[in-house]
């Protein structure tokens, strides 16, 4: 079996246009030689040299405009080189200021669980100076105090201790402190 050879696309166009501008090339000598002959060659060299001079000072005003262009984007790029700079250091310092930030949170955050637990020990020592004082003395303290707060160190104390002193406090003063007792978990959410 034979195989068959696949002509190749596109060389029979390139012949076409080779073949296009030889014919171009050779109207455009035809067409300027009459014109050559009649004219003297003083005047010929003269077009040429004017049309020259005109080449030639379009190209230089073209190089001069490239050459502005260029100037104006190395600037620019100066420009924009600077901003990234400016924006790297800022960058950096920002990240410098979150970190100390971040730090200094921590040990915020550290030193408020400690007074918290500093705080909470006081009251609990206090409490516990209450429970063990006699019914009647401490009944005399808690009578002074704010329901509220009364009743804090109540709730803290061991329920007997705490019952003892109740019996000791006049009745409308023991039964405010009973409402504040009852209600400081009223408001706390059950879901």
């Amino acid at each position: 079996m034979k195989t068959r050879s696949m002509p190749r696309k596109g060389r029979g166009t390139l012949h076409i246009i080779a073949g296009l501008l030889m014919a171009s090339a050779l109207v455009r000598i035809g067409g300027h030689t009459g014109a050559a002959l009649a004219n003297e060659g003083s005047e010929e060299e003269g077009i040429t040299a004017s049309s020259l001079s005109s080449v030639t000072m379009q190209t230089d005003a073209l190089l001069a405009a490239f050459q502005a262009r260029e100037a104006r984007l190395a600037e620019r790029e100066a420009q924009l080189r600077d901003r990234m700079e400016t924006l790297r250091s800022a960058e950096m310092e920002i990240d410098e200021k979150l970190a100390a930030l971040r730090s200094a949170e921590e040990s915020l955050r550290t030193t408020i669980a400690q007074a918290d637990s500093a705080a909470s020990h006081d009251l609990a020592q206090l409490a516990s100076v209450y429970q063990n004082m006699k019914p009647k003395d401490a009944a005399a303290l808690f009578e002074e105090m704010p329901p509220q707060f009364a009743a804090g160190f109540l709730g803290m104390m061991q329920a007997d201790a705490a019952a003892r002193i109740m019996t000791e406090l006049a009745p409308e003063t023991a039964f405010s402190f009973s409402v504040v007792l009852a209600g400081r978990n009223a408001n706390v959410p059950t879901r």
